[in-house]
């Protein structure tokens, strides 16, 4: 495999226009046996701050779970912008993301973040690939993330998943969702694509409005169970249909015999969103 160590952090501003305008070029293929590397990555205080007053958190000394795949966002973005990679960015769709932390993670902890892709199968409507990206500290793996994409064989939008028409369970939560956080999320995750900051860019790519990102939505719930979570645990979501910005969903919990399961789902239809597992390690 070939590493690539980067010295600082990509400026995904500029990685994003080479990613959506360089990929439409591309037409498929194998995914590169490729590695992006960053050493001594330490999470900004008051960047930190502001992800969690948009997702949820409180305010801590150790990192969220769902911190350390925005600092290895970059690395992602870098390695799909790489002549090798066979898929454009549009078109591809986040079906589904499993983050493992193995122990807590302190804020002032440097981190070296390594991010691959792998694994790369067919699915009845195109075909899907990880993304791996880990967290080491002083060579312990301490955090994992896999991120499924879902290349369509035939184009298209829309959210992987599906959605069934579910029997309307009680809500533990309502949550009103602004029609901004698409904005505010892409602020704090260098996360900008257009189909989540603003109408009219959204139905560019077919959806009648800009819509939540995954890994808010998946950050959102993840936050509700802050105070009940062990040190060392997994979450693992799948994402269904999209959420329509301004939205009204609705957020259940249960308990499992390996911890807990969740589900975000339309509070007028009722249709999922996401649902979800934490099990315990």
């Amino acid at each position: 495999m070939t590493v690539k160590e980067l010295d600082g952090a990509p400026n995904v501003a500029a990685l994003y226009p080479k990613v959506v305008l360089g990929g439409l070029r591309k037409s498929g293929g194998e995914l590169p046996d490729l590695e992006y590397v960053r050493t001594g990555v330490v999470a900004d205080a008051g960047r930190l701050a502001e992800y969690n007053k948009v997702c949820g958190f409180r305010l801590s000394d150790e990192l969220p779970v769902t911190y350390p795949h925005i600092l290895a966002f970059g690395l992602q973005m870098a390695l799909m912008a790489e002549p090798s990679f066979p898929f454009p960015l549009l078109g591809m769709v986040h079906v589904a993301n499993r983050i493992t932390q193995y122990r807590p993670i302190r804020i002032d902890e440097p981190m070296t973040l390594r991010v691959r892709v792998q694994d790369l199968r067919p699915h009845e409507k195109g075909k899907q690939f990880d993304v791996i990206s880990e967290a080491h500290v002083e060579g312990e793996l301490v955090w994992s993330d896999v991120s499924t994409y879902l290349r369509r064989g035939g184009g298209g939008s829309g959210s992987g998943g599906g959605g069934k028409q579910l029997a309307a369970p009680t809500p533990d939560a309502i949550w009103r969702i602004p029609g901004d956080i698409g904005r505010r999320y892409a602020e704090v995750s260098g996360d900008r694509n257009p189909i989540h900051l603003h109408p009219l860019t959204a139905k560019a790519f077919g959806f009648p409005s800009a819509i939540a990102h995954g890994m808010w939505t998946k950050a959102h719930a993840v936050a509700a169970f802050e105070g009940r979570l062990p040190e060392a645990y997994t979450v693992d979501v799948k994402f269904k249909l999209p959420v329509l910005l301004p939205a009204k969903a609705a957020f259940t919990t249960w308990r499992t015999d390996e911890g807990h399961a969740f589900e975000v789902w339309n509070a007028r239809k009722p249709k999922p969103h996401l649902s979800g597992t934490i099990t315990a390690l």
